[in-house]
C-alpha cells in the first residue's frame, strides 16, 4: 500500500488517536486578557496556586480533505472555557478534598461537547507534579490509573556466564566492562482501580510511595546489582530484566488497586516497560 491509499486503508483498521497537552494554574484570579505563553501554562498565578498539567487524547477518523483529526484550537478552548473554570471553582470549594475521579469527568464533560461529529473523547490525564500523574480511559470509565516516578542509582555489568569475553564484548561492548559503569535510573509506576465512592481514592499516595521505596528503592538503590543484588547473581541486569525484577516485587502490593504498567527509564532515551 502506497500514499493515501495505504493512509486510507490503515485508518479502516484502527481508530486514530490524537493527544493536546494544556498547562495551566488554578489560580484564585479570573485570567484577563489574551492568552499568552501558553507553553509555559495559561493561565499563570501570582502566588502559590495549583499548576496542573491535563493531555486530552481524542479518537476518531481524520477527515479526508484537511487530514486532521481535530483541530487542536477547539481543544484548547474547550478547555479554556469549559473546564479550567470549573477545576478552578471545585478546587476553591473543596481544596485537597477535590477527588480526582470528579476532576477527571469535569475534563472528559469539557471537552467532549466541543468536539466535532464523529470525535470522542478517549482518554483524559491530570499532572498533578512532574512525578504524580492520574488518568482515565473511554474504555473503562469508571477505573481511575495512578502514575508516580521514582529514581535510583545503581552500577550493573552486563554479561552472560555462558558466553565468551569475546562474545559478550561482540553483543553489549562497552557494557560489559568487568568493573562496570553506572545509571540513573527512573521508574515509574502505575496502579489502576475504582475509586472509593467515599473518598474517591484509588490509594492513597503515600502508601503506594512508601510500597515501591522498601520494595525496590531500597534494594537496589547504590548498588552493584551483580554483586549486591540476588535476583541478579545468575540473571543479566539488562533493562528489561530490571524490569521484570521491579515488577515481580511490586505485584499484588497494591490491593485493591491493581498493578498495570512498570516502566523503567536506563536513560532518558531508552526505556522498557512491563503492562498488564
Amino acid at each position: 500500500m502506497r500514499g493515501l491509499d495505504g493512509v486510507a486503508a490503515w485508518t479502516r483498521i484502527r481508530r486514530m488517536r490524537l493527544t493536546r497537552e494544556v498547562r495551566f494554574s488554578l489560580t484564585t484570579d479570573e485570567p484577563a486578557g489574551p492568552v499568552v505563553n501558553s507553553w509555559a501554562g495559561w493561565p499563570a498565578s501570582n502566588g502559590l496556586a495549583p499548576y496542573v498539567v491535563l493531555r486530552v487524547t481524542v479518537a476518531g477518523e481524520p477527515d479526508a480533505r484537511t487530514g486532521y483529526l481535530c483541530n487542536i484550537n477547539r481543544i484548547d478552548r474547550a478547555v479554556r472555557e469549559g473546564v479550567i473554570p470549573q477545576l478552578r471553582t471545585a478546587w476553591l470549594r473543596d481544596g485537597d478534598n477535590l477527588g480526582i475521579g470528579e476532576s477527571l469527568n469535569l475534563v472528559s464533560g469539557g471537552v467532549g461537547c466541543a468536539l466535532p461529529a464523529g470525535v470522542t473523547v478517549a482518554a483524559v490525564e491530570l499532572r498533578t507534579t512532574p512525578f504524580v500523574s492520574y488518568s482515565a480511559s473511554i474504555e473503562e470509565p469508571s477505573m481511575v490509573a495512578i502514575t508516580q516516578s521514582f529514581e535510583f542509582s545503581a552500577a550493573h555489568r552486563l554479561f552472560c556466564r555462558e558466553l565468551s569475553d569475546a562474545q559478550n564484548r561482540e553483543i553489549f561492548g562497552k557494557c560489559t566492562n568487568p568493573n562496570g559503569h553506572g545509571h540513573n535510573y527512573v521508574v515509574e509506576v502505575t496502579v489502576a482501580g475504582e475509586p472509593d465512592p467515599r473518598t474517591g481514592v484509588v490509594i492513597e499516595i503515600g502508601r503506594m510511595a512508601q510500597t515501591v521505596k522498601s520494595r525496590v528503592i531500597d534494594a537496589l538503590d547504590h548498588k552493584h546489582l551483580n554483586e549486591d543484588c540476588a535476583e541478579f547473581a545468575e540473571l543479566n541486569p539488562s533493562v528489561e530484566n530490571i524490569t521484570r525484577v521491579i515488577w515481580g516485587k511490586l505485584e499484588g502490593q497494591f490491593a485493591p488497586a491493581d498493578l498495570t504498567c512498570v516502566r523503567v527509564y536506563e536513560t532518558p532515551k531508552t526505556y522498557a516497560e512491563l503492562r498488564r
